[in-house]
């Protein structure tokens, strides 16, 4: 079965390769990674813009490669709460007639990083300053940072994954 995530970032297509794989043993995957545009900030800044950031991915890479099988998008967000800035992530999967959408656990970020976001930089530019390292958001993120990797992304990413594809999984119950 073809898969193509509507992103080129090695975490978000790993993740989807995992989850399809958990969830899916027995089939086989071809998992393709494409750049398409959001539609949304570079970084979207609440829950809604981030979900809206995951069904245009979707959208776009269904309509520029139409003969996939599957179509994940995977749009990481924040949101500033009371208890302070929150990250996760929003993910939707289109099949031929079926969509699935999931969220992500959500955590924390600290000081520093959200006085950089709230200026108006991206988390993974923030991280990068804060941390002293290249590239977080094709890596670990702001999550392997903060856990020294006990945690990362991929991780974050693959649990949602496999909760968007349970219509896929059970379709008789969401039909």
């Amino acid at each position: 079965m073809k898969i193509i995530v509507a992103s080129k970032n090695p975490v978000k297509i790993q993740a989807a390769k995992l989850g399809f794989e958990s969830l899916f043993p027995k089939e086989q995957f071809n998992v393709e990674g494409v750049s398409v545009p959001s539609g949304v900030r570079d970084q979207p800044m609440d829950d809604n813009e981030t979900k809206l950031g995951a069904l245009n991915r979707v959208e776009r890479a269904k309509e520029k490669f139409t003969d996939a099988d599957y179509w994940v998008g995977i749009e990481g967000g924040i949101e500033n709460t009371e208890n302070g800035m929150s990250v996760f992530a929003w993910i939707v999967i289109k099949g031929k007639s079926q969509i699935g959408l999931a969220k992500t656990a959500s955590f924390f970020l600290p000081p520093k990083v959200q006085k950089l976001v709230n200026e108006g930089m991206e988390l993974g530019h923030a991280d990068d300053v804060v941390f002293g390292v290249s590239n977080s958001k094709q890596n670990s993120g702001a999550l392997g940072l903060l856990t020294d990797d006990v945690l990362n992304r991929t991780d974050l990413y693959q649990p949602a994954v496999i909760m968007a594809l349970i219509p896929f999984k059970k379709p008789m119950y969401y039909s």
